[in-house]
């Protein structure tokens, strides 16, 4: 297919660069249009791609990441340069860190005028700047190399670890013309992008001889076992083995939450008590207090790992022993993997855990769950997070196909540990880096990329970083409806001004705040409610016509800690101890 502009004997790098995204698969392009990317981002549309444009790059970057994780294709963001090339690699380094596979597609300037420093319009080294914070970064220079380029951007997202790639496209790149033959010719279909990476038997057989000699074994999904997209697999082993299990956030729903092995309502209990830990798509790092210290049932960092033992499940061999030693290191892909300890467990006939195990951990689950329940019942005035939980609990329980996003302090926190998932990668939240300002570019990408309707539970401090991406989910009519957990600040509404002066305290916003009105300007449908059964009928409502809707849920302003749970991270809070 040849542009307005061409000849049937030539090709332009905006057409190569567009062919060669189509023939990888990809289908959407997040953006925000600008010299000097304006007319590439037209010519993707008009080709056939998906152009969503948002109001600021970060959250095309969010997008991007986000398809990356639902998909495990590479999400694509487009940029202009210099300022919106920076406003992306925050997302760029947050898909990094999250192991989301995402390219970072940005105009540049011109690489003679950079390198001599003449003040070209938005100048700046690209490349060099991207590179400390991606897997990748290529920069392609003619027309005959855009294909290669792109191949090598999308193998690099996907395979081994995933993560963020930078591919820099200089603006005189692309109107540079070529032969149409010679062009189509020079394009790459990626092959076996991320292939199956099989653990060695030894490792294998390491791993069995350590749980068939545990008396406490624990198993932890993290959010690489539901990137994956191994569930059968994974659901085999964890039911073959007998072996209590915790997701960690976007695990959740891998297997259902309400599965009679999940222990995540006796989480403190069994990481303290384990003696046999097996990690899957999971890392030891601070979610997991590094797997030291008392929440692993060491009094001092120094009795770190000596009552138990790891394995640990990854595709990168060089992430065991980054804290503590690993026992057991299994390297491959987790489908793999995972199918290989469940013949083994199966071979040696390994007994599932003892009734002096799994009896303590079941009860004090059971316990907490219905203690749970009992506070989900209340109705207090204004409500609180545990009531107006209770409807997003029961949101998705009644619909399970919902793409759940979360961010917040309090918001997150409270829903990861309330809120019941059933169902694989329907939950995207902060991640690894536990960073504010996803929700609404992962809104966004969950909608575009599923189809399904997306639902996300936001404090207000953390919708304030995106807020004003509503208005893509408007002009794009996309089925999300976005819940503010609305206390009048962060952490709460409460804080004062220790100095005494007219200015309110750095952690409060704006009382009683109408959110619901911000919606309603752009179109879309704003409501406050008070009360659950107000935020129970306004969600049904959202639901049932999949219009953008904003509920503005006004809670106890005394409501919320200070950091959620993690407070101790504070210096202040540090320094007390």
């Amino acid at each position: 297919m040849t542009t307005d502009t061409q000849t049937t004997d030539t090709i332009d790098g905006f057409q190569l660069v567009i062919d060669a995204l189509k023939l990888n698969g990809i289908k959407n392009i997040y953006c925000v249009p600008g010299i000097p990317i304006t007319d590439l981002s037209r010519k993707m549309q008009k080709e056939g791609l998906r152009v969503i444009s948002f109001r600021t790059e970060q959250h095309a970057g969010n997008a991007a990441q986000a398809e990356g994780f639902l998909t495990k294709l590479p999400g694509i963001a487009l940029t202009v340069s210099a300022p919106g090339f920076l406003n992306g690699l925050t997302a760029l380094a947050n898909a990094t860190t999250n192991c989301f596979p995402m390219i970072l597609i940005s105009g540049s300037s011109e690489r003679e005028i950079v390198d001599l420093q003449q003040g070209d319009y938005e100048e700046m080294d690209q490349l060099a700047i991207a590179k400390p914070l991606c897997k990748a970064a290529f920069r392609v220079l003619h027309a005959e190399d855009i294909g290669v380029g792109i191949a090598r951007a999308i193998r690099a997202a996907v395979s081994g670890r995933p993560g963020g790639v930078y591919l820099d496209l200089p603006a005189k790149l692309m109107p540079q013309e070529m032969p149409a033959a010679a062009g189509r010719a020079s394009l790459i279909k990626v092959v076996d992008a991320a292939p199956a990476q099989i653990p060695s038997g030894e490792s294998i057989q390491r791993a069995i001889n350590l749980l068939k000699n545990a008396k406490r074994p624990l198993i932890i999904l993290g959010k690489g076992a539901a990137y994956a997209q191994a569930d059968d697999a994974v659901k085999a082993m964890v039911e073959t083995s007998g072996i209590p299990y915790l997701p960690m956030s976007m695990a959740k729903g891998l297997l259902p939450d309400t599965h009679a092995q999940c222990a995540s309502a006796a989480r403190s209990y069994v990481l303290a008590e384990a003696d046999v830990v097996m990690l899957i798509g999971a890392r030891l790092n601070w979610l997991l207090s590094h797997g030291k210290g008392k929440t692993w049932g060491g009094k001092t960092p120094a009795s770190a790992g000596a009552a138990r033992q790891f394995i640990q499940i990854d595709i990168s061999p060089t992430e065991a022993d980054s804290n503590v030693a690993i026992a057991a290191p299994v390297v491959g892909d987790i489908g793999s993997c995972v199918a290989e300890l469940t013949k083994a467990m199966k071979a040696t006939n390994m007994a599932k855990p003892s009734a002096e195990w799994l009896g303590p951990v079941y009860e004090k689950r059971d316990t907490n769950v219905a203690k749970m329940a009992q506070t989900l019942t209340l109705n207090p005035s204004p409500m609180n997070y545990q009531s107006s939980l209770a409807v997003i609990k029961k949101t998705l329980k009644d619909f399970p196909d919902t793409i759940l996003v979360n961010e917040g302090a309090n918001a997150l926190d409270f829903t990861r540990s309330i809120v019941d998932m059933y169902k694989p990668r329907k939950r995207l939240d902060v991640g690894t880096w536990g960073i504010m300002g996803i929700g609404m570019g992962f809104s966004v990408a969950a909608a575009v990329t599923t189809g399904q309707q997306v639902l996300a539970v936001e404090g207000d401090s953390a919708f304030g970083f995106s807020g004003m991406e509503v208005e893509t989910v408007c002009r794009y009519k996309l089925p999300v409806c976005i819940v503010i957990m609305n206390n009048n600040g962060i952490y709460k509404g409460t804080d004062k001004n220790l100095s005494g002066g007219d200015d309110m305290a750095p952690t409060l916003f704006v009382k009683d705040a109408r959110y619901d009105l911000m919606m309603q300007a752009f179109g879309g449908v704003g409501v406050t409610v008070k009360t659950p059964a107000e935020l129970e009928a306004a969600i049904q409502t959202a639901f049932a016509s999949r219009l953008p809707t904003l509920i503005n849920a006004v809670i106890d302003e005394t409501a919320g800690t200070e950091s959620g749970r993690i407070t101790s991270l504070n210096p202040t809070a540090a320094k007390k101890k």
